[in-house]
This record gives structure tokens, sequence and C-alpha cells, in this order.
């Protein structure tokens, strides 16, 4: 397929990798925000959003879960990509030269081990991409970057050090977004169901609308609360399931979950990764 994805951040970011990854023949479209992500692919200027929505140290992207029952947008994929963290700096560089190392504060925090061995301090950047675009434009040697291979390759920086992160297993689940639902195809390593939805104000209502996942064998891989609008009283869930709404077992459960909420909205129908069973 080829087109436009759209993703949040600056050229070299890890969303960016994420288009690569999953999309290498799309042209990706840089965006200042999730929602101007959104907005790209929902007015037609990009034909897929890139979004993240969880990390494996970090959980789940703040914002994301509200943003998607109002994009408009279908979940179509979903990508699962290994966060490696460089050290980048301007050609010629030596390691024992860098004082600082600029980046995304979260990403500062992955790498301390690497960092305190080094000497290097860390200096806070608005983000990952950006940093290595502002350490390339300064050509201080005693400031370096960390971000991804992506970036040292679009800003000219040179890689002083690969995958210096303290936790080699980090990776970054994001899902692909679609103005159109695909709900024909069947991927090779399983389907992946998600959606949103709110309880009736009964007793046991959560417990009750969970009941029908077990006792038709659908294994619920993610389950996550979260407020609307900011009331505490308002609570809606985000959930992942395996298998697809027409496999008999999934229908039946979700026939259930339906008689014991007040809403309910598929967000979509998709191929699971095959990162998702450790492939």
């Amino acid at each position: 397929m080829k087109g436009r994805i759209a993703f949040q951040g600056e050229p070299g970011a890890y969303s960016h990798q994420a288009c690569r990854q999953a999309r290498p023949e799309m042209e990706a479209l840089p965006c200042a925000t999730f929602e101007d992500a959104i907005e790209a692919c929902r007015r037609g200027d990009a034909d897929l959003a890139m979004l993240p929505v969880e990390n494996s140290t970090y959980g789940r992207v703040a914002d994301i879960h509200h943003l998607l029952p109002e994009s408009g947008l279908h979940i179509v994929d979903e990508a699962f990509v290994r966060v490696h963290i460089n050290l980048l700096a301007v050609p010629g560089t030596r390691l024992e030269a860098v004082e600082g190392a600029m980046s995304h504060t979260v990403l500062l925090g992955q790498c301390r081990g690497f960092m305190k061995q080094h000497g290097i301090r860390p200096v806070t950047g608005a983000d990952t991409a950006g940093s290595a675009r502002h350490v390339s434009e300064l050509a201080d040697p005693k400031l370096a970057a960390l971000a991804s291979e992506l970036a040292g390759e679009i800003y000219g920086l040179e890689v002083l050090a690969r995958h210096i992160e303290d936790k080699s297993n980090n990776t970054t689940r994001f899902l692909v977004m679609a103005r159109e639902p695909d709900l024909k195809r069947r991927g090779d390593d399983g389907m992946m169901t998600s959606f949103v939805f709110r309880v009736r104000n009964i007793p046991a209502a959560l417990y009750k609308a969970m009941g029908g996942f077990a006792t038709n064998g659908v294994n619920m891989t993610k389950l996550e609360s979260y407020m609307v609008d900011g009331v505490f009283s308002a609570t809606q869930f985000y959930a992942d399931i395996e298998g697809h709404p027409d496999d008999a077992n999934v229908q039946r459960a979700l026939e259930e979950l339906a008689y014991f909420t007040s809403y309910m909205k598929l967000l979509g129908v998709y191929p699971a990764d095959p990162m998702r069973h450790g492939a």
C-alpha cells in the first residue's frame, strides 16, 4: 500500500521508526500532536495514522485512550517496536569528549547506567528527535543526543554507542488507524478486537460483564479504566481481546457484555502482531 501515514513527533522519532517498520512503502507525515495526526488521517491528508498506546516500561501513553473513541478512525493493525536508545553526536566526536546528553526525560531515565558509567550528565529536551536535531545544529562535541539510529541518519549524526538502554526488552506498542474498518482479514498469528465500554449502574456490573469472556474461553489481554470528562463517577473501560467478533465464542461474550453495559463501541479488529507472542 502506497500513500502517507501520519505520526506525532519530528522526523526520526520512535513513532517515525514505527511507520518505517510497519509501512515501509508509505511516506511518513510528521505532526505536532496526536490530535493533528488523527485529523490528518480523518481529512484525507494521510491514509493511516500511527499512534503509540503503551510502553513495556512506562505503561500507557497519556491521553491516547481518550482520543481513540472520538477519533472517528478504526484500528486496522498493531505494531510492537523495540526502543533501542543510541548515543548520537556530531561526526568526529569521541565518546570521552561528551559531557552531556540531551533527550526526552523518559529516555534519559532509561539510560542511567550508561550515563553514570561515562560521567555524562542528562540534559532535558522536548523530545528525542528534536534533541538530535538540536545537537546537529549546535555542532558542539560536548553535547550528544539520546535517540534512534533513524534520527542520527536524518540529522547527520554519528552513533557513538548503540543500544545503551538499561532494560533490553523496552518495547512500545503502536496502533495503526484508518478511516474505514477492515473486518475481512484473518491474521496468521490470530486476531485482536479492541473496544471501549461503560457498565450499567448496578451492583457487580463489571464482574458480571467480564464473566462472559471467561465462560466462553475468550482471552482478555488488556482491561484499563479511565475517567470520562474528569468526573469520578463516570468511568470508561478500554479492552483488548483475542479473537474476531465473527467467532462464535467472541460473539457470545460480546452479547453478554452488552447486557451489562450502557455504552459499547468497537474500535477495531486487526491481526495480532507476531511480537505479541514473542516471535
